[in-house]
C-alpha cells in the first residue's frame, strides 16, 4: 500500500458470485490503492476475469460491495454507470478492436463520445498515444493487418486515450509469444508510469506479473488465498502459493 494514503480507489467486501449451481467467488474482501498495480493470479477457471468485471460494472454479484471512491458500484443502473466507466477503462483479453475501422479511428471513438475536442487535438491525441505504444504513423492501418501483439498495444492507446484514473487489464498477453509477452509486459509497467494510473491485472502469466505487480493476490477456490508483496509471496509457508509461483502443481 502506497504511504500517505487513507482511503483505497476501490474498496471490496464480501463479494459473491455463482453461475448457476458453480460457485466462482466466495465472499472476497480486497483493496486497490492509489498509484499501485495489484496482480490477480490464479489458475484457468478461478474467477480472475468475474473478480475483474466487478470493479466497473460489466457485471453484478450475487452479494457484497464494490466501492469506487466510496461509491458502491453494484446498484447503480448503466445510465449511472457511464460516468464512472470514463474514469475505469478495461482492455479486454481480445483487445475489442472494432474491425471495420482503422487504428485512427478506434482510437478517436472515445474521445469522440466522451469529449469535445476539435478533429485537430483529437489527432494530436491519437498521434501521442500511438507514440506511447511505440507504433508512430499507423493510423490508416486497418485491425486484420496488425499482428497480435499490435492489436493489443492499439488497445492500449485506447485505453489510455482519455487519460482514465484506473486500467483494468484481462489476461492482457494471452495468445502472445514470449517475446512479444514480454515487450507488453514492459509497456504496461512503463505506460502505467507515465500517466500515472491505479492497475488491476488478471492473469495466469507469471512473468507478466513479476514485470508489473506492486503486489499480487493468488485467487483459488473463489477466495483469496493470499495477498501481498512479491517478497511476502516468496517468503510464504502456504504450499499451494509456493507451488504456483514455481509453477508446479501441489504434490509435485
Amino acid at each position: 500500500m502506497p504511504e500517505n494514503t487513507s482511503e483505497p480507489v476501490f474498496r471490496v467486501r464480501g463479494l459473491r458470485k455463482n453461475y448457476g449451481s458453480k460457485r466462482v467467488l466466495a465472499g472476497i474482501d480486497f483493496d486497490v490503492w492509489e498509484g499501485e498495480c495489484l496482480v490477480i493470479l490464479g489458475r484457468s477457471g478461478t474467477g480472475k476475469s468475474v473478480t475483474l468485471r466487478q470493479l466497473n460494472g460489466l457485471e453484478k454479484p450475487d452479494a457484497g460491495s464494490v466501492e469506487f471512491h466510496g461509491e458502491n458500484l453494484c446498484p447503480l443502473s448503466e445510465r449511472d454507470l457511464f460516468p464512472v466507466r470514463k474514469r475505469i477503462a478495461m482492455l479486454f483479453q481480445s483487445g475489442a478492436l472494432f474491425d471495420s475501422m482503422n487504428v485512427f479511428e478506434n482510437i478517436a471513438f472515445p474521445l469522440r463520445e466522451h469529449t469535445d475536442d476539435d478533429d485537430a487535438a483529437i489527432a494530436a491525441r491519437v498521434r501521442e498515444v500511438l507514440d506511447m505504444v511505440e507504433l508512430p504513423g499507423i493510423e490508416n492501418r486497418m485491425p486484420a493487418a496488425l499482428s497480435g501483439g499490435m492489436k493489443k498495444r492499439v488497445a492500449l492507446a485506447r485505453s489510455v486515450a482519455l487519460a482514465p484514473e484506473v486500467l483494468l487489464f484481462d489476461e492482457p498477453t494471452t495468445g502472445l509469444d514470449p517475446m512479444t509477452s514480454d515487450a507488453i509486459a514492459h509497456l504496461i509497467a512503463a505506460t502505467r508510469q507515465r500517466v500515472k494510473t491505479t492497475s488491476v491485472v488478471v492473469t495466469h502469466d507469471l512473468a507478466l506479473a513479476r514485470t508489473v505487480a506492486t503486489r499480487v493476490a493468488l485467487l483459488d477456490e473463489g477466495c483469496f488465498r493470499f495477498v501481498g508483496t512479491w517478497q511476502e509471496a516468496e517468503a510464504s509457508d502456504d504450499e499451494l502459493v509456493t507451488h504456483f509461483l514455481a509453477g508446479r502443481r501441489e504434490g509435485a
